[in-house]
């Protein structure tokens, strides 16, 4: 046996050994906690600093991979709609395995689980889950998960998700009031970045609304100020297309002046209905009007094909319906990108209404120089009338009177010319006067209105709308000879296309770049039998002859007819 007191001995030993390395633990344990708290209050101070909303979301999605000692992390944001994700950041996936993997996930499985029930879900397997909806091909391996929300105020913002602790660990309760106090900074951080991103947002367009009133004032021209507008509006909502229409006087129509971005060309010149168009509808209801995919809405005609490659749309008319609305403008972004929110468009439409208020001063003040110019022309024209044609007249009177008295032949011959030159003056300053007290083209149609006109009377005939384009100074460049030609080519052509093409689409394109005027008109029809009769073309291309112009026919791809007449608009 052994000795009893060694026995003694040993055994206080080896409790006090125990009692240190319970110590040495809890000294370890405590010092991780401190560690951890004071990384979670680095991470806090990291994500609060950040203005930037997605350098805020990916703070915050690397200061939870950290604090968690996870692998992977993602941070899933919720859409509009409230049941998908619109955007999802992600930490410890390469470039190379997303684009492997393939579209990010958009709210199916467990992370619709936790859109459905924003409450923290804490799984030590996620297959073992039933809401587990299985990873695509290329995904890595994931098994431990921990999710929380992240709330913004009263709204559940997004998502916060980790996955795989390392070590081959699992999550658990401490993990959790971490990640929830992270999310808790996260929500405070994400709230101050979009308060800063609005505020940033509305001095862009407070700064849009003073160049534009800066421009109007400066006696900038009408289409140099619309184009402000276009370029601006565009470029702060991030869009690709960006289009102006104005009203056409006498007709029911919107004409697109102005177009910047994807496929403008195919925009520009544009007459659109007002009562089925997107731009038609929000002009006539003074009211914004939204579409989530132009090619595939019933208010866009098919005909130009002109939005290849876009998506998401807006409407919104100038000025407001107490005021009065001015025109019309669309915006529109490339397909996949966002829809247009309702804070955007209440924001859009407050500077359309603003840009109005402006043009509606600036026009107030060229009216009040025009009437100033107009009761100048009436001064000069009455100290015309009232002065210099009295005094002419009786400098004529004078000299008639003493003509009786000059007896040499050629003497009295010059006095009867120069009261005969007397009398054409004051004719003259007669038809001056006339012209000064005349409003030159009062109560006339333009020719976009005529044209516009002509199109509408020959669309029930037709059987369908034919889709119009104009482009160039039209009402002022065209002389009114040259516009009655137009008129009865345009009208011959669609008369022709009723009558004999048996088409179903017609394109009219009436321009003119202050040299000549060109009418196009093109059908999908049948095209033009060799053998048929051609009294009408020849008609058509007598009128060109006449002015000095030509007409070109031919067939367009696909088949049908493209009938093109173009003319000078002064001699050669």
């Amino acid at each position: 046996m052994g000795n009893p007191e060694e026995a003694r001995v040993r055994l206080p030993q080896l409790r006090l050994d125990e009692l240190l390395e319970e110590l040495q633990a809890r000294m370890d344990a405590a010092r991780g906690t401190r560690d951890r708290v004071h990384n979670l209050l680095e991470a806090v101070l990291s994500v609060g600093r950040e203005l930037d909303l997605e350098q805020a979301l990916y703070s915050i999605v690397e200061a939870a991979a950290v604090l968690v000692d996870a692998e992977y992390a993602a941070l899933g944001v919720i859409g509009p709609d409230g049941k998908s994700l619109s955007a999802f950041h992600t930490v410890g996936v390469t470039e190379e395995q997303i684009a492997r993997i393939g579209p990010y996930p958009e709210g199916h499985g467990i992370l619709g689980e936790l859109i459905r029930h924003p409450e923290p879900l804490h799984l030590a397997k996620i297959s073992a889950h039933p809401a587990s909806y299985g990873f695509p091909p290329q995904h890595p391996p994931m098994n431990t998960f921990l999710g929380v929300p992240i709330r913004v105020r009263d709204q559940v913002f997004g998502n916060l998700y980790l996955t795989e602790k390392r070590g081959g660990a699992q999550f658990d309760e401490d993990d959790v009031s971490v990640t929830l106090t992270l999310a808790v900074a996260a929500g405070v951080a994400i709230d101050n970045a979009r308060l800063y991103a609005d505020s940033r947002l509305r001095e862009r367009w407070l700064q849009a609304n003073a160049e534009i009133t800066h421009s109007l004032m400066s006696g900038g021209a009408g289409t140099e100020v619309l184009g402000l507008i276009a370029e601006r509006a565009g470029e702060i909502t991030e869009s690709s297309l960006t289009a102006v229409a104005l009203p056409m006087a006498e007709t029911r129509s919107l004409a697109v002046e102005i177009a910047v971005g994807m496929d403008a060309e195919a925009h520009r010149g544009l007459v659109l209905p007002m009562d089925t168009s997107l731009m038609g509808l929000a002009f006539s209801g003074a009211v914004p009007v939204t579409s989530e995919d132009v090619t595939h809405d019933e208010r866009i005609s098919l005909e130009p094909p002109r939005f290849g490659g876009l998506g998401p749309a807006v409407a919104v008319p100038i000025g407001t319906g107490e005021a009065g609305v001015r025109g019309v403008v669309l915006l529109a972004r490339e397909a996949g990108r966002p829809v247009f929110t309702m804070t955007e468009t209440e924001t859009l439409q407050a500077f359309a209404a603003q840009a109005a208020v402006a043009m509606e001063l600036a026009e107030r003040r060229q009216d009040a120089e025009q009437i100033a110019v107009l009761e100048d022309r009436d001064r000069i024209a009455r100290d015309l009338h009232d002065l210099a044609i009295q005094r002419l007249f009786a400098t004529g009177m004078t000299l008639q009177s003493a003509g009786r008295f000059i007896e040499h032949a050629e003497a009295s011959e010059r006095v009867v010319r120069a009261v005969d030159d007397l009398d054409e003056t004051i004719k003259i300053i007669r038809s001056t006067i006339f012209g000064l007290r005349t409003r030159d083209g009062a109560g006339e149609a333009g020719l976009r209105a005529r044209a516009i006109r002509v199109v509408g009377d020959a669309a029930p005939v037709l059987g369908f709308a034919p889709s119009v384009r104009m482009e160039g100074l039209l009402d002022t460049d065209v002389p009114k000879e040259i516009s009655d030609h137009v008129m009865a080519v345009l009208s011959e052509a669609l008369t022709n296309i009723a009558r004999h093409a048996r088409a179903d689409r017609t394109e009219v394109v009436l321009t003119t770049d202050g040299r000549e005027v060109r009418l196009s008109v093109t059908d999908n029809g049948v095209g033009i039998p060799a053998d048929g009769r051609r009294s009408g073309l020849r008609n058509i291309a007598e009128r060109a002859e006449q002015l000095g112009g030509r007409l070109e026919l031919g067939e367009p791809e696909g088949g049908g007819t493209a009938l093109v007449w173009r003319v000078p608009l002064r001699n050669p």
